[in-house]
């Protein structure tokens, strides 16, 4: 491989004037990353190879701000398209031994004289490059369990989604399975929006749930109480024969402030006629 090279360049000119070069090299030390670069393209507009250049002028220009900000912005980059990190490793890695590969060229073509000091060099190189890749893994981390938070906000809103039908009347209707942690966050939420909009009655359906364990049954009928201690009342619809049975085995009732009703159709035309 040429190398580009004028007795009056400085290490940052060499790299500038060679980064062709830099590229195919590593390209070559990259085996696995190789193939993946038009896939990360794709997935989340990466251009691996420009930001490898990017990155290492940045390093040998002792541009620290700019490296800090570029890693959290791949940090982000990589978060947000959950990208594997084995990859990023790999490429870094091989983006170090490429670096070193072009200094070991540029003292060559100095006719090995020693125009800088090599430990003081290694220290800079290797410390810029590590906090590139701290920075990176800081923000990964943190835009990560943002994206995690914003999920399972989301998850735990459509889960328990409490209607405002008017100012006193909200409905809650229940789809699906109801496990401990879903009536954990139904416990929350249901207490928390009593309280925050002055709920006075809580239509709760129950159509679409089949099945409900017995810890859930007598987890429901506390949340039910807790309602009716904060003034709300209860309006129960659609309870299914399975249900029932249970309650029935188990010898639970609802409280006297809570009324049941077959769909909640009856209890929409009640509550609205109201």
């Amino acid at each position: 491989m040429k190398f580009n090279y004028l007795a009056t360049y400085q290490l940052k000119d060499f790299f500038e004037n060679n980064i062709e070069n830099f590229e195919e090299l590593l390209l070559s030390e990259a085996v696995n990353v190789k193939d993946k670069i038009d896939e990360i393209l794709q997935i989340g507009n990466i251009d691996l190879v420009n930001n490898a250049k990017n990155l290492v002028i940045y390093i040998i220009n002792k541009k620290e701000k700019d490296l800090q900000l570029f890693a959290k912005q791949e940090g982000i980059a990589w978060a947000t398209h959950s990208i594997d990190l084995s990859f990023k490793l790999e490429w870094i890695q091989a983006i170090r031994r490429t670096v070193w590969y072009l200094i070991k060229e540029y003292n060559r073509l100095t006719n090995e004289q020693i125009i800088i000091n090599f430990f003081t060099l290694e220290k800079e190189i290797n410390n810029r490059i590590d906090d590139f890749l701290n920075s990176f893994f800081m923000s990964y981390s943190t835009y990560k369990d943002s994206l995690i938070k914003a999920h399972r906000e989301l998850v735990e809103n459509l889960s328990v989604p409490i209607i405002p039908i008017n100012s006193s009347v909200c409905i809650l209707p229940l789809i699906g399975t109801i496990d401990e942690f879903r009536t954990n966050i139904l416990e929350e939420k249901v207490l928390t929006e009593i309280g925050v909009s002055r709920i006075q009655t809580l239509i709760i359906d129950l159509s679409g749930i089949a099945i409900m364990e017995i810890e859930v049954i007598n987890h429901l009928l506390k949340i039910i109480d807790g309602a009716s201690m904060m003034g709300c009342k209860s309006v129960i619809t659609g309870l299914r024969a399975e249900v029932v049975r249970k309650m029935i085995h188990l010898g639970a009732s609802f409280n006297k402030n809570t009324k049941t009703l077959g769909t909640l159709q009856q209890a929409l035309h009640e509550h609205l006629r109201q």
